[in-house]
Order: C-alpha cells, then structure tokens, then sequence
C-alpha cells in the first residue's frame, strides 16, 4: 500500500504538466510520470525488501531470477488518459500470488490485499471492506488491442449483443482501476481480451483484489486464468459472470 501511495503521489503531482513522450512502438508510449512513479515505487519496495526481484512496466526485470519474491509494478495504467489531461488512471503494485494494492491518485483511494481480504483506504482514513455487487449493472468492456481471441470473440461484438443491451450499460475507462471497481460494488464486471494476464503488471493487482473481495475470477474461456488462460471476466457475482459467460461462449 506504501509503495502503490508513493507511486499515485508522483502521478498526482505530475499531473498537467508537458511531458515528453517515449515511444513503445504500435502507438504505446510511457512519459516521465511513468518513469518517475515506477522509480519511486521501486524505492519503496527495496528499502523494504531489498533482496526481492521486481517486474516493472517501464524498468523490466530487475533483481536475481532467483530471488523467492517477485513485484509486478505498472507506475501509470491508463497513461493516455494521463496525457490527454483524464484523470482515470490506476497504480499497480503486486507480490506475484500474494499482496496486492491499486491506488486512485485523485480519488485518494488505495484498494488492497493481503490475498485473503479486501479493502479500501480513503484519505488515509480507516479501511472499509470492499463488497462486490451487479447493481450497478455497468460493465467495464477492454477495447484496447491486441486482440488474439478474433475472430472468434471481440469485445465490441459483445456490446451489441441483445442481452447484453438489454441486462447492462456498458463502459470503457481504458484503466485496470476499473478491476478495483468491480471488487468494490461500483462496477457489475469487467472483461478484457488477452492471453494469460495472471503475471501481468497491469493485471495482477486488479484480479488479485476481485478474488480476495470473492468476485468470480475466469478467463473469457470460462477457464481459471494462469499460463493456459485467455483474457479476463471478472464479474461481481456468479450471475453475471454466468450471463456473461453465454454471450460470449456464443460468440466464439
């Protein structure tokens, strides 16, 4: 929680500021805040846990393959966001299989795990339990690419689908903090493309506080997510995931 703080406070301060762009190649790019932030959350975690390895989005591997303990770190998911002046944006801080946290910088939110529990820290102020709920019934579709599941599923089909019309309002933040949503009740689900995200910086967090919070957690396959896993469904509750599962199975 520390270290994903530090990080949402670099991002925060940042904030509207000229920033040069690196580029990644197929329209991606990092700024400095990305830089920053990562550099400030590494920080924090080798003062703490100087012998640990860490996967960041921006810096790599650093640290021994060997080592026992491995951070996944995205300093600035929703980077575009963040230089188009949109404030949706997450910091991503977790122990591969084990603690996780995902700061809001402008919400002054921090939403964690020790991997049995979830909760979320406003202001500094005590923590809340996170509780998943549909009510919303706003579902958080990733429309970013790559998208490895077409033809056999897109996630764009599947906001034209009639049930899915007819049961959901669909949203697109362009964030993982919208994983933190889910977990929290404000929103019924999200689904993204991809292969395994299980080890994915920006993803480990997020799926990491929607299985502790006791959201139903599965690739887009229905399938658990880990090595063999294809993108994500994480849904507030097993009716939904199960709707959304038949609309998507009958997409494929």
């Amino acid at each position: 929680m520390a270290a994903a703080q530090a990080g949402a406070d670099v991002v925060r301060g940042m904030y509207g500021r000229r920033l040069d762009r690196i580029d990644k190649g197929a329209g991606d790019f990092a700024t400095a805040a990305d830089v920053e932030a990562e550099e400030v959350i590494l920080g924090v975690i080798r003062a703490a846990r100087p012998d640990d390895a860490v996967l960041g989005e921006e810096g790599g591997q650093r640290g021994g393959d060997g080592a026992g303990r491995q951070w996944l770190v995205d300093p600035l998911c929703g980077t575009l966001n963040y230089a188009v002046g949109n404030m949706l944006v997450a910091v991503n801080v977790a122990l591969r299989d084990g603690a996780a946290a995902v700061a809001d910088p402008f919400a002054g939110e921090v939403f964690a795990t020790d991997g049995k529990t979830a909760r979320v820290r406003r202001e500094g102020v005590a923590d809340a339990p996170l509780e998943p709920s549909s009510a919303t019934r706003l579902v958080d579709v990733n429309l970013d690419p790559p998208f490895p599941g077409a033809p056999g599923f897109r996630a764009v089909d599947l906001l034209a689908h009639p049930v899915f019309v007819e049961r959901f309002r669909p949203r697109v933040v362009s964030t993982t903090l919208a994983l933190a949503w889910v977990a929290a009740g404000r929103r019924a689900a999200y689904v993204t493309d991809g292969g395994d995200l299980s080890g994915s910086v920006h993803f480990a967090a997020g799926i990491a506080l929607c299985r502790a919070a006791g959201c139903v957690v599965t690739g887009i396959d229905g399938a658990p997510v880990g090595e063999s896993g294809r993108g994500l469904v994480a849904a507030a509750d097993a009716e939904t995931h199960e709707l959304l599962m038949s609309m998507i199975r009958g997409r494929q």
